[in-house]
C-alpha cells in the first residue's frame, strides 16, 4: 500500500490497496467524517449524528427491502435514503458487512445480474426469518418513515448542503470502491473533491 499527498501542503492523504482501489476501512472512515462534517456545518446539532439502527436491526431493514426486491448494496442504501426523505442513509463500511453477513447466515443469497456489482434475493429461509421478526421489522420500517415525515415537515436551512453531501458520499464511496477504480482515477477524484473545497471556502 502506498499514500500520496494531494495539494494543501501534504493535508489530504489517500490510501490504495494492492490492486488500485481505495482501501476500503481507511475510505469508509474519511466518508463517514466528510458525511458528519456536512451535518455539523448543515445544522445537525453540533455534534455527531448518533447510529440509526443496531447491528441486528439493520440486519433485518436490509433483509425486508431485499424480499421486497432483489437489490445490490448501493440500491439498499438509496432506499433507506428515500424512506427517511434523505434524513439519513447507512454508510457502505456498515452495509457490505451486513450483506455479506446475511450471505453467510444463508438469509439471502448472490443472483446473477449484469455488472460488477452482486445483487442479492431473499432465501426462504430468510422469508421465514422475517415472519418470524414481522412486529420488529415493521417498526424498524415506521421509525424509517417517521425520520422521513419529521424531515418534510420542517427540513431547516442546512437541508440542501445535507442532501448535496448524501449525494456526493455515495457517489465517490460507489465509484471509488469499485474494482477498476485505479490510482490515476482516484487521483481525479480527489482532485474534484479538493476544488470545490477550496471554491467554498472562497465564498462570501
Amino acid at each position: 500500500m502506498f499514500r500520496f499527498s494531494h495539494g494543501g501542503g501534504g493535508r489530504h492523504h489517500h490510501h490504495f490497496g494492492p490492486r488500485g482501489g481505495m482501501d476500503p476501512e481507511r475510505f469508509f472512515h474519511w466518508a463517514e467524517r466528510l458525511n458528519d462534517g456536512a451535518q455539523r456545518r448543515g445544522g445537525g446539532g453540533g455534534g455527531r449524528s448518533r447510529r440509526m439502527f443496531d447491528g441486528s436491526e439493520l440486519r433485518l431493514v436490509l433483509l425486508k427491502l431485499i424480499a421486497d426486491q432483489p437489490r445490490h448494496g448501493y440500491e439498499l442504501i438509496k432506499a433507506i435514503e428515500a424512506l427517511t426523505g434523505g434524513a439519513y442513509a447507512p454508510s457502505p463500511g456498515v452495509v457490505y458487512p451486513t450483506l455479506t453477513l446475511l450471505d453467510e447466515m444463508e438469509l439471502i443469497a448472490e443472483e446473477a445480474s449484469e455488472g460488477a456489482r452482486k445483487r442479492f434475493a431473499v432465501t426462504e429461509a430468510g422469508r421465514v426469518h422475517l415472519g418470524e421478526q414481522a412486529e420488529t421489522v415493521a417498526a424498524l420500517i415506521a421509525r424509517l418513515e417517521a425520520l422521513g415525515e419529521h424531515r418534510a415537515r420542517g427540513e431547516g436551512e442546512g437541508a440542501p448542503v445535507r442532501r448535496a453531501m448524501h449525494n456526493l458520499r455515495h457517489a465517490v464511496g460507489d465509484r471509488a470502491t469499485r474494482s477498476d477504480a485505479t490510482p490515476e482515477l482516484l487521483h481525479e477524484i480527489a482532485a474534484l473533491i479538493d476544488e470545490v473545497a477550496q471554491k467554498v471556502e472562497r465564498l462570501k
